[in-house]
């Protein structure tokens, strides 16, 4: 007897998994599409089986429907209505104010590795407890672990990213959320930390880099203070920073002709696999980057083009399954995307010269 089935998007493409729910006594009463941001080519973090969740949910018989997330402007509201079958009237918007009182937002230039070390510092110093700082690229976290070591003897600092073994990602997420207040544990993380935390006693959150998003914002400086007890989140802005996201803007957006010759590559090769680094040596050369090859191909993952053959290591590894068809990656989607993900990243900007952050958090979601 099942209570309740948790599944991915994806697993609805899967005949069996389909035909065990139609075994379930009564069927399925309640269906929750959690992250429903995802559904939507307007959100943040588009996922393809996402788009289908509304015909899974009328293979399902229409049971009664929530749809969660943290992160959803109206546009992305109304594309989430559509795709599951309802309007505003018969999914009403239900949601929790982004100014909570004990949370304090705040944002402040800091052009150097020094200004950032001393920022830090100060917060951890004025807010003791288990705290946060997110960094955009992984080598600019390392570097800073060190610093940050010396300039806090009495912290304890580890990181977190997503080129860590799934061994020691466990350890460090278990150590983290069982950390008391008195351990004093500060975590260097990307943004690969973060999902399904909800440790009540996040006593500030720095960004030492700026987010993409609002969006990613949003979600991240939500983690502090849940105790409802005082906790700060501070955003620290270089020009610098700025110009990481906007190659992350460019890598999560390969077009139509790098995907191809991925394609031919594969095709090509007596190898049975590649990753990323390999591709790219082959494809960019020794001075090109993998980032970009990377998110071609999840996205080439997502068409089912091709697919892991590995699941478990830190660089995945993928084979070719069928060719690319003809208009099956459209440059003029890419190039739309492209500066919709500019415009969000532009607004994150404008976040850190605001003198009201959370009235302008909530502005931008339309929640006021």
């Amino acid at each position: 007897k099942y209570e309740i089935v948790y599944a991915t998007p994806e697993r609805m493409d899967k005949p069996e998994f389909v035909s065990a729910l139609e075994t379930v006594p009564g069927g399925v009463n309640l269906l929750a599409v959690d992250e429903c941001h995802c559904v939507t080519r307007w959100g943040h973090d588009l996922r393809p089986a996402y788009q289908r969740v509304g015909e899974f949910r009328k293979q399902l018989g229409s049971p009664v429907t929530v749809a969660l997330t943290a992160t959803a402007t109206r546009e992305v509201r109304d594309d989430v209505r559509r795709v599951l079958g309802f309007d505003e009237s018969s999914m009403p918007l239900s949601a929790l104010p982004v100014d909570r009182p004990n949370l304090k937002l705040e944002a402040e230039d800091a052009w150097d590795d020094r200004a950032k070390i001393e920022r830090i510092t100060e917060t951890a110093r004025d807010y003791p407890g288990t705290g946060i700082v997110y960094f955009a690229l992984i080598k600019d976290l390392d570097r800073m672990a060190g610093e940050l070591r010396r300039a806090m003897p009495g912290r304890t600092v580890r990181i977190y990213h997503g080129k860590l073994s799934p061994q020691n990602k466990k350890y460090i997420y278990t150590e983290f959320t069982s950390a008391k207040p008195e351990d004093n544990l500060l975590l260097l993380a990307t943004n690969a930390f973060g999902m399904g935390v909800d440790k009540p006693d996040i006593r500030f959150i720095v960004h030492a880099q700026i987010p993409g998003s609002v969006e990613s914002y949003h979600q991240e400086v939500g983690r502090a203070g849940r105790d409802g007890l005082p906790s700060v989140c501070r955003m620290l802005y270089s020009q610098d920073d700025l110009a990481i996201q906007q190659q992350f803007v460019e890598w999560k957006n390969p077009g139509r002709s790098l995907m191809e010759e991925i394609v031919r590559t594969m095709h090509a090769s007596d190898h049975a696999d590649f990753d990323a680094d390999e591709l790219r040596l082959v494809i960019l050369g020794k001075t090109g980057q993998s980032g970009i090859v990377d998110h071609a191909l999840i996205r080439l993952e997502e068409l089912g083009v091709v697919e892991q053959t590995s699941v478990t290591d830190a660089e995945p590894r993928y084979r070719l399954l069928r060719e690319l068809e003809p208009g099956e990656v459209d440059d003029e989607e890419i190039a739309e995307k492209r500066k919709r993900d500019l415009l969000r990243l532009l607004r994150v900007v404008e976040l850190t010269r605001s003198d009201d952050i959370a009235r302008d958090v909530s502005r931008y979601f339309e929640l006021e």
